[in-house]
């Protein structure tokens, strides 16, 4: 699962994928190759089943310093139609990423800049160093975080979002924690500790019921009451309850043993 030359894709034998963001050389920075790879990348792991969750990282330093100077300059050169067609690919990615089936945690490092947040915010939940920088940094160079907007907005709500584009101020880890672009924000020699804390955390739940809730929240949106919304949620709660691993679940909980999935973090197996 390695041929890509801007990412590599990592499977832990409990179930969960990294995929990592692989330029450390350039910050990771995007260029029309990685958002390509991305895209295919996002495809293999939407379609195996057998993945529990994702974990969005990158190596080296940084998590992403946004788009790469020299596609920048590319596309200064380039026409209206073909700036729309890479737009419509950062555009995919953004939105196959926000409606990954998987559960999916992003890790942050170092600088997050430009495009680099509407990764962050597509993902269900994102931690970070507290000393990470984040900015959305497109008026500095006279453009706008156009396509990332949606799904920033989602994450930290309209008025941050007005604030950080408008100005394109930088932010600490502790910044994004207040508001709710990361969960947590830990100190940078902890991130790693706080990782495998929260991998643990996760293997401890059902994988259907994780892929469950994810449809399900996402089609509860804010809360907004309606008969059609009420139908969904009851039928949400009957079809897994009837499960198998519903099933499963109720009953280990009134047996009060651990249920199938739980995984043995000391050597990949299933617990017994």
């Amino acid at each position: 699962m390695t041929d890509f030359d801007t990412l590599e894709l990592e499977r832990d034998p409990r179930g969960f994928i990294t995929l990592w963001l692989n330029r450390p050389e350039k910050n990771n920075a995007f260029n029309a190759q990685m958002i390509r790879e991305l895209i295919i990348a996002l495809d293999r792991i939407q379609s195996d089943s057998s993945l529990r969750f994702l974990l969005l990282r990158a190596r080296g330093r940084h998590f992403s310093a946004g788009a790469d100077l020299a596609w920048m300059q590319e596309s200064a050169n380039l026409d209206y139609n073909t700036n729309l067609g890479d737009a419509k690919e950062l555009g995919e990615l953004m939105y196959n990423l926000a409606k990954l089936k998987l559960p999916s945690l992003a890790v942050v490092q170092g600088a997050a800049y430009g495009g680099a947040l509407g990764l962050i915010s597509c993902c269900d939940m994102a931690i970070g160093a507290s000393d990470a920088q984040f900015c959305l940094s497109e008026v500095k160079i006279g453009l706008a975080p156009a396509v990332i907007s949606p799904f920033v907005i989602q994450a930290i709500g309209e008025r941050h979002a007005r604030r950080y584009a408008l100005t394109a101020e930088r932010f600490d880890g502790l910044r994004a924690r207040e508001i709710g672009l990361l969960a947590e924000a830990y100190p940078a020699d902890q991130l790693e500790s706080q990782v495998t804390s929260w991998v643990d955390n996760l293997l401890l739940n059902s994988p259907q019921a994780m892929r469950v809730s994810k449809d399900l929240l996402r089609e509860v949106g804010h809360g907004e009451l309606s008969p059609s919304l009420r139908r969904f949620c009851e039928n949400a709660i009957a079809r897994i309850r009837v499960s198998s691993e519903g099933q499963e679940g109720l009953r280990a909980f009134l047996q009060k043993r651990e249920p199938a999935w739980r995984i043995d973090n000391t050597n990949g197996e299933p617990r017994s």
